[in-house]
C-alpha cells in the first residue's frame, strides 16, 4: 500500500517563518506527532540565506542586503549562501530510520533528489545527477572556494545540459532528516552577485560570467515563461513517483503554528542566531 505523507504548500512567506516551519516540522516528526512531510514554499521578500557554518560578515555584503530590502536568515542546514528570489523551494522531513532512507547523507541525497529529477522531467527537461568524476572534484566539494551555492554542483544535485538547476542542503537532528533546496524558476545574475563580498569588481564580474556557464533556471531551459502552479505540480507529482508515496495536502494547525512562532522568536528572526558566526 502506498505510504501517505503530509504535503504543505506555504506559498510566499518571510525568511524567519520559512526556516521556523521547517524546524517545527522536524521537531514534531521526531516526536511522532506528524507523518513525513514534503513542503513547498517561496520567499517574500526575496531573501539571502546562509549555511549554518558560514560567517555572515565574510560571506555576504550585509549593507547591500539591507539596501536592496532583502530578507536575511541563517539556515539550520550547511552549505553555502543562496539568494532565494523567483524560485520554488522544497523541504523533505523524514525519519532517519525510514526503511527507504539510506544511512549515509550522500545516498539519502540520491533517494530524495530523485523527486527533483522526476519534477524536471515532468517539465520536459532532461535533468541528471551530478556525480563528481575525479578525486580533485570530490576534494573541491570539501573546501569550496566560493560562498555562492550555485557556483558548482555537489553529489547528486541536479544538472541540466551540464549546468546546476537545483541546490540542496541537509541536516540530521533528533533522528530526522531535513533536506531542503532551491529550484530557480528564473535567475537574476546581476542581483545574485551584488550581495556577495568580492575582493575587487573584476572578481565580481568573473563570478557572474562563471555562474552564467554553471547555473541555469527553468525558464532559461524551457525558453518560455513558466508560472509557479505548473512548477509546483510538476515537482509534487515528481516526489510522489520517485518516493512511491501519496501526498495529502494539509494546512499547518495551531500546534505547528505555535511552535513556528516560538522558533521565529528564539532563532530565525533573532540576530543572535543569524549573526552568531
Amino acid at each position: 500500500m502506498t505510504e501517505k505523507w503530509m504535503f504543505i504548500n506555504s506559498g510566499p512567506q518571510s525568511a524567519s517563518y520559512n526556516m521556523a516551519l521547517d524546524d517545527a516540522l522536524l521537531e514534531l516528526h521526531s516526536k511522532g506527532r506528524i507523518p513525513p512531510v514534503v513542503r513547498f514554499y517561496e520567499w517574500n521578500p526575496a531573501t539571502l540565506s546562509i549555511g549554518y557554518f558560514q560567517k555572515a560578515t565574510e560571506a555576504v555584503d550585509l549593507e547591500k542586503v539591507k539596501e536592496m530590502g532583502l530578507g536575511f536568515v541563517r539556515r539550520p542546514t550547511g552549505g553555502r549562501a543562496v539568494l532565494h528570489d523567483r524560485e520554488l523551494t522544497y523541504s523533505i522531513i523524514v525519519s532517519e530510520s525510514h526503511p527507504d532512507m539510506p544511512e549515509t547523507v550522500t545516498e539519502a541525497y540520491r533517494v530524495i533528489s530523485a523527486g527533483l529529477l522526476e519534477g524536471f522531467r515532468n517539465l520536459g527537461l532532461q535533468a541528471e545527477f551530478a556525480i563528481p568524476a575525479t578525486r580533485e572534484e570530490r576534494n573541491a566539494l570539501k573546501e569550496p572556494k566560493s560562498a555562492v551555492c550555485f557556483d558548482a554542483p555537489s553529489w547528486y544535485e541536479l544538472v541540466v545540459e551540464g549546468r546546476k538547476a537545483a541546490g540542496s542542503a541537509q541536516t540530521r537532528q533528533k533522528g530526522v532528516i531535513l533536506q531542503h533546496g532551491a529550484i530557480p524558476v528564473s535567475l537574476d545574475l546581476d542581483k545574485l552577485v551584488s550581495v556577495f563580498n568580492f575582493k575587487t569588481e573584476d572578481h565580481r564580474s568573473r563570478m557572474k560570467e562563471k555562474l552564467a556557464k554553471k547555473a541555469v533556471s527553468i525558464e532559461e531551459l524551457s525558453g518560455r515563461s513558466v508560472e509557479m502552479p505548473e512548477v509546483t505540480e510538476a515537482f509534487r507529482s515528481g516526489f510522489e513517483k520517485a518516493l512511491d508515496i501519496e501526498l495529502i495536502g494539509k494546512e499547518p494547525d495551531e500546534e505547528i503554528l505555535e511552535l513556528v512562532r516560538r522558533l521565529e522568536e528564539e532563532k530565525y528572526s533573532n540576530d543572535s542566531w543569524n549573526f552568531k558566526k
